[in-house]
């Protein structure tokens, strides 16, 4: 029942008007109303969940009901008949003891409300709300006060601290000053709690010293600023390095303190709080509470100064973040200003230090890549010449009848010279690709039979093409090449017991989380995996396998330039390769090649060697500045019935191409002397002849003479060494092809 309504209860039992009362659904039968005139009935007053009082005139306490007992943790048997002071302090909020109350003839008043505070035995505080009555007896004659006390300690602390946490948030808003953002937190935490000195201090962990810059105290009470020596206060350091929060009713008492009451006693602490501040895991100041009395330090308490050590922390953090922004840019003008030359020259031995690390590790991978190929090329450059010697002398001898043989094993030395080379391009990514859009289901196909005969009888191949599989704009040459060496690779890593072979195709769809997992461009893309159920690689191989000349086969039986080639192949085109392996288990190599929106191309087939073509008058300008090449490519194009123009450098081409007189195609090398490339060469001819054809022949190409590895429409490439008759077959292709569309 409200507070009003009780007191009107009480003092009709009081007056004798109640002979029965109902509460909590239990009926009280009273004596009689008259015998009430000069007792309260303990078996109403017991019922009441509020604290009730009752004092004599002289101010003793003559009741007390269970309630009161339970929240001031007193016992009745020993609280009767002591005086009000001695149970609890009371302090009335406005600082003014109230006068009996009286009504508006002079007489002693029924009922006043009073708010007050009021300081438990415990230490505990409670905000009470006071319903205070006059007793008076039958002739009317006050006896004593009854007091029936709320506790309203929760909701007022709720808005007190509500409250001081937006004066916090408002205080520290525009603070500059780490010292002055604690001052103000400290005063406000002190003032809302009613404590006596609150503060913030940085530890030195070495010597277990805390060092209190400013300190809020309440009046009377000395600060602590300064040094102060923790184990002299106390063992609660040790709970502060734990990162646990220090809680003292009474220093007197607790088993942390007691050794250091005389210490605590002359900074006037009797009750504490410590609050740990840590950072990367090591304690670097605390927020201390301290109290001149006795205090218990409720759950709420700790909470609220918990609230404000972080709040504190983030502005203090903010602070001086800004003061080190503000620091940084001060040095930084400072430097631009007296030391830019310094600042140079550093910049300058730094960079000269850059580009000599580069230089080594340049002169380092050079170093690998010779020791690497020597032995390859060696090997068949000794084939080519031993061939040829001994061809040179049959034909002294006039023995014609092995000629071929000779020739054949030379020509198988020079193709696989060749291949090899592709290889180091491919590694560095600098071959030129032929791209076209092809349906990589068609060319897995195309190939299977072959791959069966590469991997052999012990190895069960299955292909797994997908339906409704994109196409992808890729070197096809390049892609079959990839494929057959990662069949190779994984009938290597399953001999000599065989296994399985899985190539799967699937269309991809990465988004940008997926797609930066395998450092790609969000999109879609066609994979091809290789599977096979081999050996597995461990990780540390898996990191290495990209690498040039690296290989785990034995010494004659690997490059170490597969991988390479593929990595390098995939990445020009815009793909990625990633390897997937398990020791005993197997290994899938999986490229991811661009989608192509469009349709594919078929696959076109070999020209056939030894066959030339007619080139029925067409004229053909060739740049090449190796005289022997440059004589036997006018001299096969000439007798396939092509007019043949030849220049040896770049501007003497250029000029035959800027004269009057119909030029079909130019065929030029891409590496010219006299300042022009062939590219360059190529791009200026179009400015006049939009339609001309284009044939590149390069052995080494520069990425800015092709576009960066692809060709204009129009425009195509074919790789030293190659075969003199496929050099004609090209050339009457492109002749024959549509003529590009004008500019």
């Amino acid at each position: 029942m409200r507070l009003r309504e009780m007191e009107d209860t009480l003092q009709a039992i009081y007056g004798g008007d109640v002979d029965a009362l109902v509460v909590n659904n239990d009926i009280f039968l009273l004596e009689s109303a008259g015998a009430a005139s000069n007792r309260l009935r303990q078996d109403v007053l017991g019922q009441m969940q509020d604290a009730v009082f009752a004092f004599d005139t002289a101010g003793h306490l003559i009741f007390i009901n269970p309630a009161a007992e339970q929240k001031y943790g007193l016992a009745a048997a020993d609280a009767l008949g002591r005086s009000k002071a001695s149970l609890f302090t009371e302090t009335i909020e406005g600082d003014e003891e109230p006068a009996p109350p009286k009504d508006a003839e002079g007489r002693p008043a029924q009922r006043t409300s009073i708010a007050a505070h009021h300081r438990l035995i415990s230490g505990e505080s409670l905000f009470v709300e006071i319903s205070l009555s006059t007793l008076v007896d039958a002739q009317g004659e006050r006896f004593g006060s009854l007091a029936v006390v709320r506790d309203v300690s929760q909701r007022r602390r709720a808005m007190a601290r509500r409250d001081a946490l937006a004066r916090l948030s408002e205080s520290l808003r525009d603070l500059d000053d780490v010292a002055e953002v604690g001052f103000k937190a400290a005063a406000i935490l002190g003032q809302t709690l009613g404590a006596s000195r609150v503060g913030f201090g940085l530890v030195d962990l070495s010597t277990e010293t805390l060092w209190v810059e400013r300190d809020w105290t309440a009046p009377g009470v000395p600060s602590v600023a300064g040094m102060l020596r923790l184990r002299d206060y106390g063992s609660f350091i040790d709970d502060l390095k734990r990162n646990e929060i220090v809680r003292i009713p009474d220093v007197h008492t607790d088993a942390r303190t007691l050794p250091a009451r005389a210490a605590m006693q002359a900074r006037a602490v009797r009750s504490l709080v410590n609050v740990p501040v840590f950072e990367h895991g090591v304690l670097v100041a605390f927020l201390f509470v301290n109290d001149t009395e006795v205090r218990a330090w409720p759950d709420d308490d700790l909470q609220f100064i918990q609230e404000v050590a972080e709040r504190t922390r983030t502005a203090a953090e903010r602070v001086r973040t800004a003061a080190a922004l503000r620091d940084s840019e001060a040095r930084l003008r400072d430097a631009n200003e007296g030391l830019e030359a310094a600042v140079s020259a550093r910049t300058r031995e730094l960079l000269d230090a850059q580009e000599a690390l580069r230089q080594a590790q340049k002169m380092e991978a050079v170093g690998q890549l010779t020791g690497g190929i020597a032995h390859d090329f060696n090997n068949l450059l000794g084939g080519m010449s031993a061939s040829l010697q001994v061809l040179q002398k049959r034909l002294q001898q006039g023995r014609l009848d092995e000629t071929e043989r000779y020739v054949r094993m030379s020509t198988d030395a020079i193709k696989r010279a060749a291949a090899l080379t592709q290889r180091l391009l491919a590694f560095a990514r600098r071959q030129t690709l032929d791209p076209k859009p092809i349906d990589v289901n068609r060319l897995v196909a195309g190939m299977e039979e072959l791959i069966r005969r590469s991997t052999g009888p012990d190895v069960v191949l299955e292909v797994v093409g997908a339906g409704g599989l994109w196409a992808t704009r890729i070197d096809p040459s390049q892609l079959e090449n990839s494929l057959l060496n990662l069949c190779i690779n994984a009938r290597d890593a399953m001999a000599p017991h065989g296994g399985r072979l899985t190539i799967e195709t699937a269309n991809k769809w990465f988004d940008d989380r997926t797609a930066a997992g395998r450092d790609l461009a969000p999109g879609q893309y066609v994979s091809l995996s290789v599977t096979d159920t081999g050996s597995g690689m461990p990780p540390e191989v898996i990191q290495r396998i990209f690498d040039p000349f690296f290989t785990t086969k034995p010494m004659g039986q690997g490059t170490g330039l597969g991988l390479s080639m593929v990595y390098g192949f995939v990445r020009q085109s815009g793909g990625q390769v990633r390897v997937y392996s398990e020791l005993g288990k197997g290994t899938t190599m999986c490229l991811y090649l661009p989608r192509h929106v469009g349709a594919s191309d078929e696959v076109e087939p070999a020209p056939d060697a030894g066959v030339i073509h007619s080139g029925a008058g067409r004229r053909v300008l060739v740049i090449e500045d190796e005289a022997t090449i440059r004589t036997l490519m006018a001299e096969v194009l000439g007798e396939a019935g092509y007019e043949v123009l030849t220049a040896d450098d770049g501007p003497s081409g250029l000029r035959i191409l800027q004269a009057p007189g119909r030029i079909d195609m130019l065929i030029t090398d891409v590496g010219l002397p006299g300042g022009l490339n062939g590219r360059q060469v190529a791009d200026a001819a179009r400015v006049t002849r939009a339609g001309l054809k284009v044939l590149f022949i390069t052995g080494y190409a520069e990425n800015a003479a092709v576009g960066n590895g692809l060709l204009d429409h129009g425009m195509q490439v074919l790789t030293k060494p190659f075969d003199i008759f496929t050099l004609a077959a090209k050339v009457r292709e492109m002749s024959e092809a549509a003529d590009p569309p004008s500019a």
